[in-house]
Protein backbone atom coordinates (compact mmCIF):
# COMPACT_ATOMS: atom_id res chain seq x y z
CA UNK A 1 0.00 0.00 0.00
CA UNK A 2 1.12 3.16 -0.99
CA UNK A 3 1.66 5.80 2.07
CA UNK A 4 -0.80 8.87 2.10
CA UNK A 5 2.01 10.73 2.68
CA UNK A 6 3.64 10.07 -0.31
CA UNK A 7 6.59 12.91 -1.45
CA UNK A 8 5.97 14.91 2.04
CA UNK A 9 8.89 12.70 3.94
CA UNK A 10 11.74 12.26 1.05
CA UNK A 11 15.71 12.00 1.23
CA UNK A 12 17.01 13.70 -1.92
CA UNK A 13 20.85 12.56 -3.26
CA UNK A 14 21.96 15.23 -5.84
CA UNK A 15 24.66 15.35 -7.64
CA UNK A 16 24.17 19.06 -8.01
CA UNK A 17 22.87 21.97 -6.55
CA UNK A 18 22.54 25.84 -6.06
CA UNK A 19 20.23 28.25 -4.75
CA UNK A 20 18.45 31.00 -7.06
CA UNK A 21 17.77 32.77 -4.25
CA UNK A 22 21.49 32.86 -3.30
CA UNK A 23 22.04 34.21 -6.90
CA UNK A 24 19.60 36.45 -6.97
CA UNK A 25 20.39 38.43 -4.38
CA UNK A 26 24.16 38.42 -5.34
CA UNK A 27 23.05 39.67 -8.75
CA UNK A 28 21.01 42.12 -6.43
CA UNK A 29 24.18 43.66 -4.43
CA UNK A 30 26.47 43.45 -7.66
CA UNK A 31 24.10 46.42 -9.23
CA UNK A 32 23.95 48.42 -6.51
CA UNK A 33 20.13 48.24 -6.00
CA UNK A 34 18.90 49.99 -2.91
CA UNK A 35 16.18 50.79 -3.74
CA UNK A 36 13.55 48.09 -1.99
CA UNK A 37 10.20 49.09 -3.99
CA UNK A 38 11.89 47.82 -7.45
CA UNK A 39 13.53 44.70 -5.87
CA UNK A 40 10.17 43.97 -4.60
CA UNK A 41 8.22 44.87 -7.96
CA UNK A 42 11.23 42.27 -9.42
CA UNK A 43 10.45 39.14 -6.85
CA UNK A 44 6.88 39.56 -7.35
CA UNK A 45 7.07 39.34 -11.11
CA UNK A 46 9.25 36.52 -11.11
CA UNK A 47 9.06 33.18 -9.07
CA UNK A 48 11.96 31.20 -8.35
CA UNK A 49 12.19 27.60 -7.24
CA UNK A 50 14.02 27.94 -3.56
CA UNK A 51 15.79 24.37 -3.87
CA UNK A 52 16.33 23.26 -7.40
CA UNK A 53 17.89 19.04 -7.87
CA UNK A 54 19.25 16.93 -10.48
CA UNK A 55 19.74 13.37 -11.12
CA UNK A 56 17.41 13.29 -7.73
CA UNK A 57 16.00 10.04 -6.16
CA UNK A 58 13.58 10.07 -3.68
CA UNK A 59 12.64 7.38 -1.30
CA UNK A 60 9.62 6.56 0.87
CA UNK A 61 10.17 3.99 3.46
CA UNK A 62 7.72 2.69 6.48
CA UNK A 63 8.96 0.27 8.77
CA UNK A 64 12.02 -0.54 7.07
CA UNK A 65 10.45 -1.21 4.03
CA UNK A 66 10.65 0.76 0.85
CA UNK A 67 7.26 1.52 -0.43
CA UNK A 68 8.35 3.81 -3.81
CA UNK A 69 10.78 5.08 -5.38
CA UNK A 70 10.85 8.59 -7.86
CA UNK A 71 13.66 9.34 -10.08
CA UNK A 72 14.09 12.11 -12.28
CA UNK A 73 16.88 14.41 -14.01
CA UNK A 74 15.53 17.86 -12.23
CA UNK A 75 13.25 18.67 -9.45
CA UNK A 76 12.10 22.33 -8.20
CA UNK A 77 10.91 23.30 -5.64
CA UNK A 78 8.71 26.52 -4.98
CA UNK A 79 6.94 28.03 -1.84
CA UNK A 80 3.69 30.60 -1.77
CA UNK A 81 0.01 29.90 -1.15
CA UNK A 82 0.07 27.24 -2.90
CA UNK A 83 3.62 24.99 -2.99
CA UNK A 84 4.23 22.52 -4.89
CA UNK A 85 7.41 20.36 -6.38
CA UNK A 86 7.86 20.64 -10.30
CA UNK A 87 9.32 18.44 -12.23
CA UNK A 88 9.79 19.26 -15.99
CA UNK A 89 12.02 16.91 -16.97
CA UNK A 90 9.97 13.62 -16.52
CA UNK A 91 9.75 10.80 -13.68
CA UNK A 92 9.72 7.08 -12.99
CA UNK A 93 8.36 6.23 -10.06
CA UNK A 94 8.47 2.70 -8.63
CA UNK A 95 5.68 1.67 -6.47
CA UNK A 96 6.36 -1.79 -4.08
CA UNK A 97 4.52 -4.05 -2.58
CA UNK A 98 4.99 -5.45 1.14
CA UNK A 99 7.36 -8.24 -0.26
CA UNK A 100 9.63 -5.55 -1.44
CA UNK A 101 8.41 -6.53 -5.18
CA UNK A 102 7.49 -4.25 -7.87
CA UNK A 103 3.39 -3.55 -7.90
CA UNK A 104 3.37 -0.86 -10.65
CA UNK A 105 5.16 1.99 -12.30
CA UNK A 106 4.35 4.74 -13.72
CA UNK A 107 6.43 7.39 -16.21
CA UNK A 108 5.79 10.74 -17.52
CA UNK A 109 7.54 13.49 -18.86
CA UNK A 110 6.46 16.21 -16.91
CA UNK A 111 4.91 16.25 -12.92
CA UNK A 112 4.02 18.77 -10.42
CA UNK A 113 2.83 17.86 -7.02
CA UNK A 114 0.58 19.93 -5.06
CA UNK A 115 2.08 19.40 -1.03
CA UNK A 116 -0.90 20.86 0.76
CA UNK A 117 -3.28 19.02 -1.27
CA UNK A 118 -1.12 15.74 -1.31
CA UNK A 119 -2.15 15.89 -4.65
CA UNK A 120 0.14 15.00 -7.71
CA UNK A 121 0.20 15.68 -11.66
CA UNK A 122 1.71 13.63 -14.55
CA UNK A 123 1.84 14.68 -17.60
CA UNK A 124 2.51 14.16 -21.67
CA UNK A 125 3.20 10.75 -22.46
CA UNK A 126 2.17 9.48 -19.48
CA UNK A 127 2.31 5.24 -19.05
CA UNK A 128 1.45 3.22 -16.15
CA UNK A 129 2.32 -0.76 -15.92
CA UNK A 130 0.95 -2.89 -13.23
CA UNK A 131 2.04 -6.45 -11.76
CA UNK A 132 -0.22 -8.33 -14.09
CA UNK A 133 1.57 -6.11 -17.33
CA UNK A 134 -1.55 -4.22 -18.30
CA UNK A 135 -0.64 -1.34 -19.67
CA UNK A 136 -2.50 2.41 -19.81
CA UNK A 137 -1.15 5.27 -21.79
CA UNK A 138 -2.95 8.57 -21.74
CA UNK A 139 -1.87 12.68 -21.16
CA UNK A 140 -3.00 13.36 -18.43
CA UNK A 141 -2.85 11.74 -14.53
CA UNK A 142 -4.19 12.45 -11.31
CA UNK A 143 -2.99 10.78 -8.19
CA UNK A 144 -4.62 11.49 -5.30
CA UNK A 145 -2.63 10.31 -1.91
CA UNK A 146 -5.37 11.05 0.53
CA UNK A 147 -8.03 9.32 -1.31
CA UNK A 148 -5.00 6.64 -2.34
CA UNK A 149 -6.32 6.64 -6.11
CA UNK A 150 -5.50 7.77 -9.64
CA UNK A 151 -7.88 9.50 -11.85
CA UNK A 152 -8.10 10.79 -15.48
CA UNK A 153 -10.68 13.56 -16.34
CA UNK A 154 -13.25 12.35 -19.01
CA UNK A 155 -11.58 14.51 -21.19
CA UNK A 156 -8.95 12.86 -21.51
CA UNK A 157 -8.09 9.90 -24.12
CA UNK A 158 -7.38 6.73 -22.03
CA UNK A 159 -5.84 3.68 -23.94
CA UNK A 160 -5.37 -0.01 -21.97
CA UNK A 161 -3.34 -2.98 -23.39
CA UNK A 162 -4.25 -6.08 -21.49
CA UNK A 163 -2.89 -9.98 -22.47
CA UNK A 164 -5.85 -9.94 -24.76
CA UNK A 165 -7.54 -6.74 -25.04
CA UNK A 166 -7.07 -3.13 -26.26
CA UNK A 167 -9.52 -0.83 -24.93
CA UNK A 168 -9.96 2.63 -25.85
CA UNK A 169 -12.03 5.37 -23.73
CA UNK A 170 -12.83 8.82 -22.39
CA UNK A 171 -11.44 9.05 -18.32
CA UNK A 172 -10.46 6.49 -15.74
CA UNK A 173 -10.91 5.77 -12.27
CA UNK A 174 -8.29 3.04 -10.14
CA UNK A 175 -6.42 2.09 -6.95
CA UNK A 176 -3.21 3.70 -7.35
CA UNK A 177 -1.37 0.27 -7.87
CA UNK A 178 -3.93 0.09 -11.18
CA UNK A 179 -4.59 -3.27 -9.52
CA UNK A 180 -8.39 -2.03 -10.66
CA UNK A 181 -9.48 0.11 -12.88
CA UNK A 182 -12.39 1.71 -14.10
CA UNK A 183 -12.83 3.46 -17.81
CA UNK A 184 -15.66 6.02 -17.53
CA UNK A 185 -16.27 6.14 -21.36
CA UNK A 186 -15.61 3.13 -23.04
CA UNK A 187 -15.30 4.28 -26.66
CA UNK A 188 -14.22 0.69 -28.17
CA UNK A 189 -12.58 -2.84 -27.54
CA UNK A 190 -10.23 -4.77 -30.25
CA UNK A 191 -10.02 -8.44 -28.99
CA UNK A 192 -6.34 -9.14 -29.62
CA UNK A 193 -6.72 -12.93 -30.22
CA UNK A 194 -9.74 -12.64 -32.07
CA UNK A 195 -8.77 -9.53 -33.99
CA UNK A 196 -12.46 -7.78 -33.37
CA UNK A 197 -13.59 -4.56 -33.13
CA UNK A 198 -16.26 -3.96 -30.51
CA UNK A 199 -17.95 -0.51 -30.72
CA UNK A 200 -19.37 1.07 -28.13
CA UNK A 201 -23.08 1.41 -28.10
Amino acid sequence: MIPKNFLSKHIFQKRRYYSPFLVFTILLFAACENDLDKVKLVTQKEEFPIETAHDIEIIYSDSGLVQAKLNGPLMEHYVGERPYIEMKEGIHIEFYNGDGSISSELTANYAISYENEKVMEARNDVVVINEKGDKLNTELLIWEEGKETIHIPTSEFVKITTEDEIIHGYGLEANQDFSKYKITNISGIIKIKDEEYVPNP
